[in-house]
This record gives structure tokens, C-alpha cells and sequence, in this order.
């Protein structure tokens, strides 16, 4: 064994695809964490408090579009990601109205 393949043998490896996904996966679930934590703070001044949240709903909105922008630049995303996004978004739109409608009726 000459001392090349013996240095590169005992050397550790640092990173591994397994660490990058292990920390992926961590910062997946900080993602949710924080996510979820504030749309229950949203809920919680907006019906408690009776304060508007905006700001914090826009942080969750940023958010998931700093995310999908991310993805889509890097052709993550899977065919028909475009029309998915916006049925959702105006299914979401259609729910929103209803319950501003509601709230109006009932005041």
C-alpha cells in the first residue's frame, strides 16, 4: 500500500450526504415549528385580543414563497406545481371571502 491510498483511507469524512440530510430534515421541522407557532399567534390576537396580525401573516406568506421560489429555481418541484398553487390560492381566496362575509352578517 504506497501512502496515498493510506491517507486518503484514514482520514474521517467530515459531511456525508446522510449529515446534509439529517440537518435538512432539522431545519424542516424548525420550519413547521415556526410556521405553526405563528398562525396560532395570528389566531390567538386576532381572536382574543381582537388584534390584526398582518404583520405576522405576512411572515408565513414570505415565508413559503422564499421556499417555492427556491425550489422552483432549483427544478425541484413536480409538473403542474404553477396550476396547483394557484387553485389553492383561489380556493383560499374563495374560503377567506366567506368567512369576511360571515363576520359581516353577524356584527
Amino acid at each position: 500500500m504506497n501512502t496515498k491510498e493510506s491517507m486518503s483511507t484514514s482520514q474521517n469524512v467530515a459531511r456525508d450526504e446522510r449529515t446534509v440530510a439529517i440537518e435538512n430534515a432539522g431545519y424542516r421541522w424548525t420550519c413547521i415549528l415556526l410556521t405553526f407557532a405563528l398562525l396560532v399567534d395570528v389566531m390567538y390576537r386576532g381572536m382574543v385580543r381582537n388584534e390584526a396580525a398582518w404583520d405576522l401573516m405576512a411572515l408565513v406568506i414570505v415565508g413559503g414563497a422564499v421556499s417555492t421560489i427556491y425550489q422552483a429555481r432549483q427544478k425541484a418541484l413536480a409538473r403542474g406545481w404553477v396550476r396547483e398553487a394557484v387553485l389553492i390560492a383561489c380556493l383560499g381566496a374563495v374560503i377567506g371571502a366567506i368567512v369576511v362575509m360571515i363576520m359581516m352578517l353577524t356584527r
